[in-house]
């Protein structure tokens, strides 16, 4: 299922606007998954946050399985191939890694230090973009780079760094996501990005499983009554099919478009929407450090769009300069 790739400057600019859209999806996630976690609250007590959390996901990729395989007939196709599987296996498996940390790590920092860390993927990208890709960073890029990561570091607040269990477990999930940025734009070049993304589907959700028995003794019966409880059906559906699958599907099919880094500073918007959609339902309270952060993601996202601007106008000039010397 290896594919021919190619982009456009027409299929630069979607590309930005619908990853600009999954960052609205993403931070709508976090209201979804407030809701479900607000109405288990008695589950959580009597089975743990890790339990609950993983049945969630597990039940969200599930949702997600289930929509691509109605829709894609390469996502179909790719349950027979087993290169795709290696390969969306490969996928998966950081996706559920960066989860995991991720969520385990939540339990010992706060909320703004785990943003904050979490936003080092932006900085790891660009060394791992410039080593193992031989891509260039420019200086538009890193200055994008620092605004960016420092707006989702500290549009919670300042982070308080005691480095931790919880701070090393959240830091080592960013570098997870790195690689997991650089292994969609390294794919999804070469594969098919909707059979890929199915197989990642299925890794998550068999990853979400496997631990559960060990978290819960009658695991059938604590699984119905998570998901049978009022208020978690309608949220775990929206994490399911527009959280997973809607935003999954549009990433791996159109991250390939964009330099990595550029991608990874567009991904900076989620907590400005997750603050924004916070504020709207009271989850959080007014700060002068939304505005600071969201002004920096902003502003590290123009930097960024107006260097790669100028990269493509010098690079055309240089192309017809070289064509005028040919001659």
């Amino acid at each position: 299922m290896n594919i021919t790739f190619e982009t456009s400057p027409a299929m630069h600019r979607r590309a930005l606007i619908v990853l600009l859209f999954v960052t609205v999806i993403w931070g709508g996630t976090f209201i979804w998954m407030k809701m479900a976690l607000n109405a288990l609250e008695v589950k959580i007590d009597a089975y743990g946050i890790t339990m609950v959390v993983f049945t969630l996901i597990a039940a969200r990729f599930l949702i997600a399985i289930i929509a691509l395989l109605s829709i894609s007939r390469d996502a179909r196709a790719s349950m027979r191939d087993a290169v795709m599987w290696k390969k969306g296996a490969m996928l998966g498996g950081l996706m559920f890694a960066g989860f995991a940390l991720q969520m385990v790590g939540l339990d010992d920092v706060n909320p703004a230090t785990s943003a904050f860390l979490t936003s080092m993927d932006i900085v790891l990208v660009a060394l791992l973009s410039t080593y193992f890709a031989g891509l260039p960073i420019t200086r538009g890029l890193a200055l994008g780079v620092v605004l960016a990561t420092i707006g989702a570091g500290f549009i919670d607040g300042p982070p308080h760094l005691t480095w931790g269990r919880g701070e090393f477990l959240t830091l080592l999930g960013a570098v997870i996501f790195a690689f997991h940025i650089m292994l969609i734009q390294d794919l999804t070049q070469k594969y098919k990005p909707l059979g890929i993304t199915q197989i990642s589907f299925v890794v998550v959700f068999i990853a979400c499983l496997v631990p559960l028995p060990f978290l819960a003794p009658n695991l059938p019966s604590a699984m119905w009554e998570i998901y049978t409880t009022k208020g978690v059906l309608v949220p775990l559906v929206c994490l399911g099919l527009f959280g997973s699958f809607l935003a999954l599907v549009l990433l791996n099919t159109y991250q390939r478009h964009l330099h990595p880094v550029q991608a990874s500073i567009i991904y900076t918007f989620e907590p400005v929407w997750a603050t924004i959609f916070g504020l709207t339902f009271a989850f959080v309270p007014w700060s002068l450090w939304i505005a600071f952060g969201g002004l920096a993601i902003f502003i590290g996202n123009l930097v960024v769009e107006a260097s790669s601007h100028k990269d493509a106008d010098e690079a055309t000039v240089s192309t017809a300069i070289e064509l005028e010397e040919d001659d």
